[in-house]
């Protein structure tokens, strides 16, 4: 329970810089910052007009991180909207109270983004090329990254001045602790002796037609630049592959590995500094005569390692501390080094293996080198094509020829596929969930779609299939099997309205139990990190009323499967901190802080948007076919 309230009140922080800034770039295009010429804006905040292509825009980008969910399309574009609005209204609202962000901190943070890094490192020429893939002006970027990082100062200004006091946190767990006794039957689904009637099934087949539609589909055509592609192309000689090899030999070099074993002689409040240091002095004269590993065991304060003769294992730099790595990588094969002082005392050191470090040949690499040497001299043409690849699809929006000519490009073609599911290229959810938006179903190029770093597509919609209903016919066993199982639900639901009744009145659950033929089911100190029940029964029961003096509480709630139980709530025992919870104090204060500080600042952005001017047209935004 703590983990969730802590992932939950950071989480807000993590995800939230990335949406406003809109990475990978989809949530705001380049056009809301240009002249909507005549169009009407769906929404206004103060001066700041949103248009239907914003809406757009936000709902790809809701669409790709929500699809699987269930949640229809135009409740999507709904919430993309009111996102938007969100969002502007505390903009607008920290940019007028002066906040800011500083400059230095504002590029750090451009730089630390792994969108824009190769090994780890900034790369300015992948920079560079994938805000041309968006049309998109560093300027411009780096002012969305500033305005999202003050939003996020005001927002941690609430969040982060927010706590819990000792009271929040013991009723916390007084709750989170309670236990819980509980009997429990549990009603089948009742059989059903009548089939569904003709009228029945027509009706529910006229008022039921969009679930028996035969999904939308599309074929593309498309065209793809890569990067391995690219580099095959690349002409080499053993020229220049040699001295490519000899420029990265790191990376064609196995380091020196070293295994290394000690005595630890601690420092605390017993044995002084002095002390320690003489005692390692004398183990080091005593050497003489003794076994590294017998000495190690008798006198090393390290008792987890002194088992083992000391053994440390492989050493391995940026570990240990910095007198210790020294001293370890300066000995020889079994030498054993002075006293080493540490934060934890002095140390003798002893190398008890040693392999050197190896260059691999050139001869036995050389397909590496190849395919690393073509790789990186194709890299600054990958993202020059990349550029030119965004720009031609831009200007030639009805068509992929002119990309395809420009970059000796293939124009391929994909089968058939749904929003959900599709072959080939469109196995990638990327991809479908490209074909599928407004800007393509209306036929122009999609914009640059990256598929990992190292390839980039460019489609156009070939043949769209819109989704059409199926016939009577072919969906009438399913119907029929939906009706006569809602008909089996309805007298589970029947059935446990009836035998709660006769609970309340008084009859002991163990007699309706024999009297139904049902299981009776007991459970005795429930708590809500026991649950091990259905997640439904699971929440009933903490929701259920207490019972009052020697009357329990009745309740009834379905499981998904449409089993229906009937409960008795007997006793409750309210909880109190356990020694773990007591460990964990701190900790807790701090995420329940944290929760209520997110719920605060829910609520303060909830009546800054209450008093802007916001104005939205009468309508809901449309998908725009």
């Amino acid at each position: 329970m703590l983990t969730t309230i802590r992932e939950k009140s950071q989480g807000a922080f993590a995800w939230g810089i990335l949406l406003l800034i809109g990475v990978p770039f989809a949530l705001w295009g380049i056009n809301n910052y240009m002249d909507g010429g005549k169009e009407p804006p769906v929404a206004s905040v103060g001066d700041k007009d949103f248009y239907q292509r914003d809406v757009n825009k936000a709902y790809e980008q809701y669409s790709q991180s929500l699809r699987g969910l269930g949640i229809d399309e135009q409740t999507l574009k709904t919430q993309a909207l009111q996102k938007l609005i969100k969002d502007e209204v505390l903009l607008q609202y920290v940019q007028a109270r002066g906040l800011t962000a500083p400059d230095d901190s504002v590029r750090e943070y451009v730089k630390s983004l792994e969108y824009f890094q190769t090994d780890g490192h900034f790369d300015e020429g992948k920079y560079k090329s994938l805000l041309a893939t968006q049309r998109m002006s560093s300027n411009e970027f780096v002012s969305r990254v500033k305005n999202a990082m003050i939003m996020e100062q005001f927002q941690r200004s609430i969040v982060d001045s927010s706590f819990a006091s000792q009271y929040d946190v013991e009723s916390f767990f007084k709750i989170q602790n309670q236990q819980r006794d509980v009997d429990y039957l549990t009603i089948p689904l009742q059989a059903v002796a009548e089939q569904p009637k003709d009228e029945e099934i027509a009706s529910y087949y006229q008022q039921h037609q969009n679930a028996y539609q035969t999904p939308e589909q599309l074929s593309i055509d498309y065209i793809e630049l890569s990067l391995a592609d690219m580099a095959k192309k690349v002409l080499v000689t053993d020229e220049k592959l040699k001295a490519f090899y000899d420029e990265q030999k790191e990376q064609y070099t196995t380091p020196e590995r070293r295994k290394i074993s000690h005595i630890l002689f601690a420092i605390d409040d017993k044995v002084s500094e002095k002390a320690a240091f003489e005692k390692a002095q004398k183990a080091k004269k005593e050497l003489a005569n003794k076994e590294f590993p017998v000495l190690a065991a008798e006198l090393s304060d390290d008792k987890a390692t002194a088992k083992q003769g000391g053994d440390l294992g492989l050493f391995s730099a940026g570990v240990m501390e910095k007198n210790f790595e020294d001293a370890a990588t300066a000995l020889t094969l079994g030498e054993v080094s002075e006293p080493v002082k540490s934060a934890f005392g002095y140390h003798l050191i002893k190398v008890t293996e040693l392999i050197p470090s190896q260059i691999k040949p050139y001869d036995s690499v050389k397909n590496e080198v190849v395919k690393a040497y073509q790789k990186a001299q194709a890299e600054n043409g990958f993202y020059e094509a990349g550029e030119k690849l965004t720009e031609t699809s831009y200007q030639n929006p009805d068509s992929l020829q002119a990309a395809a000519d420009a970059l000796g490009l293939t124009i391929k073609k994909s089968s058939l596929f749904t929003k959900d599911h599709g072959d080939g290229i469109a196995a990638d959810d990327k991809i479908r969930s490209a074909a599928f938006t407004e800007e393509v179903l209306q036929g122009n190029n999609s914009t640059p779609i990256e598929l990992g770093t190292e390839v980039l597509v460019v489609l156009r919609m070939q043949e769209h299939k819109p989704a059409a209903t199926k016939d009577l016919d072919a969906v009438k066993k399913d119907i029929i099997a939906i009706l006569s199982n809602e008909k089996s639900r309805q007298l589970a639901v029947e059935k446990a309205k009836q035998i709660k009744a006769r609970l309340q009145t008084g009859a002991a659950i163990q007699v309706v139990a024999v009297e139904n033929k049902l299981e009776l089911k007991n459970i005795k100190g429930l708590t809500r990190r026991k649950a091990d029940l259905p997640e439904p029964l699971s929440q009933a029961i903490f929701k259920a009323a207490k019972p009052i003096g020697s009357k329990p509480s009745v309740f009834v709630t379905a499981l998904p499967s449409g089993e229906q139980i009937v409960a008795i709530l007997g006793k409750v025992t309210e909880g109190s901190m356990s020694d773990g919870d007591k460990r964990q104090l701190e900790l807790a204060k701090k995420n329940i802080g944290n929760a209520f500080g997110q719920t605060e600042f829910n609520a303060v952005l909830n009546s800054l948007e209450a008093d802007a001017d916001i104005s939205v047209q009468a309508k809901p935004p449309q998908l725009t076919e």
